[in-house]
């Protein structure tokens, strides 16, 4: 069974990685003393288990949004719910990617995937250490835990980021943008590598991107959000068979749903 879903029975309420949004809005107050509405009554339900990838001008709320989830920041007004509990501020049920790895670059790579679940009260520096031999070989990695940060290419650092978001095998993994700084070429690499791991892990993804193929490519379902005050204005399913590959993107299928995405979204 894999690393990260050989999980005790017990716990499945602990890793229901559904995800309710209700109504949420989200002000600002800018330092002149007037406000901004960055999302407005902004609902949305994602079943655990799903790849959500969420599209929008920039400025539409969608990473004011995953910080929300992320008990980063607390809504003007609605609720998020992770499983059947409030978000109240930040979870390990929940891991973070951003654009940037942000990776230490004074730890081995190894030390950096085991950071978050080493600050944990009740962590066992073995049971983490194995954790993170596992998370190694699941991002393809394996052999370079004693490596540092700027030995690796940015593709891997990427993965270590994953890694790291994956270390306290959490219900849902949020994502800003994580490939936006790579190359085209290592962008669709990429893409499979992150497919390879949700599945492994089993976990809810909620991906932000401004790349409308790259959402096309990895999702379940694409979140439409409009400009400022950010709102859902179209939720698209994606029938796409799995596992997914280059006939993927060359289909009649694809280019449909990438064209129907591109109506919805304005600027």
């Amino acid at each position: 069974m894999s690393l990260l879903t050989d999980r005790n029975p017990t716990d499945a309420a602990r890793h229901d990685g559904s995800i309710t949004i209700d109504d949420v809005s989200m002000d600002f107050r800018t330092r002149d003393g007037g406000t901004i509405h960055a999302l407005t009554e902004s609902s949305l339900q994602i079943p655990s288990g799903q790849f959500i990838s969420v599209l929008g001008p920039s400025g539409c709320g969608k990473s004011t949004l995953l910080r929300i989830i992320a008990g980063l920041a607390a809504p003007t007004s609605g609720s998020v719910l992770i499983g059947t509990e409030t978000v109240n501020g930040p979870s390990r049920q929940v891991g973070i990617a951003f654009q940037t790895p942000a990776l230490l670059q004074w730890y081995t790579v190894a030390e950096n995937i085991g950071l978050p679940a080493k600050m944990g009260k009740n962590s066992h520096k073995g049971a983490v250490d194995a954790r993170v031999d596992g998370l190694l070989d699941m991002v393809k990695l394996s052999g370079l835990g004693q490596k540092y940060p700027r030995e690796l290419s940015g593709g891997m650092r990427q993965r270590v980021a994953i890694a790291r978001c994956l270390v306290n095998d959490p219900a849902v993994i949020l994502m800003d943008e994580p490939f936006g700084a790579l190359d085209a070429i290592t962008r669709e690499y990429m893409h499979d590598e992150l497919l390879s791991i949700w599945q492994a892990s089993g976990a809810t993804v909620f991906f932000i991107t401004h790349d409308i193929s790259e959402a096309v490519y990895l999702s379940d379902r694409v979140i439409v959000m409009s400009p400022r005050p950010g709102r859902i204005v179209a939720d698209m399913t994606i029938g796409l068979p799995r596992p997914r590959g280059e006939a993927t993107r060359q289909s009649p299928e694809f280019a449909r749903l990438a064209a129907d995405l591109r109506q919805h979204i304005s600027h």
